[in-house]
């Protein structure tokens, strides 16, 4: 199988959707004369023309609403923000009219929008441009969160998102843009709602999702050579969120711990938390554990990124004190 990197899969995903479907547009800042701010949108202008790969203002409110007006009138928008932390500025448009419009329509209007861009950390840039706003969108209900991890999955789950009838906030990471995977040449879709054991395993449950899954895979390989078999799960949708995938595997390892990019109040690893007690608690040997991003601002410095994200050495501590391991 061919190898492709991550930026390149969301271009055939986008592009492969636009070649089906007339409906489908890209609209958003630098994505057209200069091929996207990450590249991602490279040779789409030449293709699809200025009418359907679209170069906006600096002005998400504005480009924001444009896009879910177009989708109530039978267009099917994608709309990039250069960051997820400048949808700030457009969060009125998503959360108050793409959210909610099918429910205070009465099913009268579909809103088949999707809003995509980098999401969290992505090096020194920090504390207002580092911010991980999944749990922000999955706590709004009306809209579906996908946060893919590799190339295979982003493609498939962005042509499965284009194709929804209801707004999908669809995350990436700049750190991952440039991540290479295999990629089926014939086309595929991945369901949205629907996690992935990456891993099988048998003595703990690691979940995770996005780019801070590599993280949680690393530490799974690190524990191999202490004898520990963890299962590790990629979320891919963090809403619909997959339950039963993780209720399954706790009831099988006994045990969970939840890696993030997130802030630790309100975060996806609370939620799931709270479900695995609620529903398998007396298959638990153990609590459930999370590795969260510290709760402070994101500092500038290295030193400090470092010390504030999720790191394989506190996921394996964390599993080792799941499995009662002190050392």
């Amino acid at each position: 199988m061919r190898t492709i990197e991550f930026r390149e899969a969301l271009r055939e995903a986008m592009s492969e959707e636009m070649r089906r479907d007339e409906k489908v547009f890209l609209m958003g800042e630098e994505v057209a004369e200069y091929n996207g701010a990450y590249k991602v949108s490279k040779g789409m202008l030449a293709e699809f023309g200025p009418k359907r790969v679209i170069d906006t203002p600096i002005a998400e409110l504005g480009f924001a609403g444009i896009g879910v007006g177009a989708a109530m009138n039978g267009l099917r928008p994608i709309i990039e923000f250069m960051t997820f932390n400048f949808s700030l500025v457009a969060i009125d448009q998503v959360i108050n009219s793409a959210a909610k419009m099918y429910s205070m329509s009465g099913g009268q209007y579909n809103v088949p929008i999707v809003f995509r861009g980098p999401t969290a950390s992505a090096g020194m840039l920090s504390s207002q441009h580092s911010q991980a706003f999944e749990n922000w969108y999955a706590n709004c209900p009306g809209l579906k969160v996908v946060v893919p991890s590799n190339p295979n999955d982003a493609k498939g789950l962005l042509k499965s998102a284009i194709r929804d009838n209801d707004p999908v906030i669809f995350m990436e990471s700049e750190q991952m843009y440039g991540d290479k995977g295999e990629v089926p040449e014939e086309e595929y879709l991945i369901p949205i709602g629907v996690a992935d054991i990456k891993k099988q395993g048998k003595d703990v449950t690691i979940v995770s999702f996005g780019k801070i899954f590599k993280v949680a895979m690393a530490a799974a390989r690190e524990l191999e050579f202490e004898g520990i078999d963890a299962e590790v799960i990629d979320l891919r949708t963090v809403r619909p969120i997959d339950y039963a995938t993780i209720i399954q595997s706790v009831k099988k390892t006994n045990r969970l711990v939840v890696v993030e990019e997130a802030w630790p109040l309100a975060s996806i690893s609370s939620e799931l938390a709270f479900k695995v007690q609620k529903e398998a608690f007396d298959y638990l040997d153990a609590p459930v554990t999370r590795i969260t991003t510290a709760d402070t601002p994101l500092p500038y410095a290295p030193t400090l990124i470092e010390a504030s994200l999720p790191s394989t050495a506190r996921v394996v501590k964390a599993v080792k004190e799941a499995m009662y391991i002190r050392k």
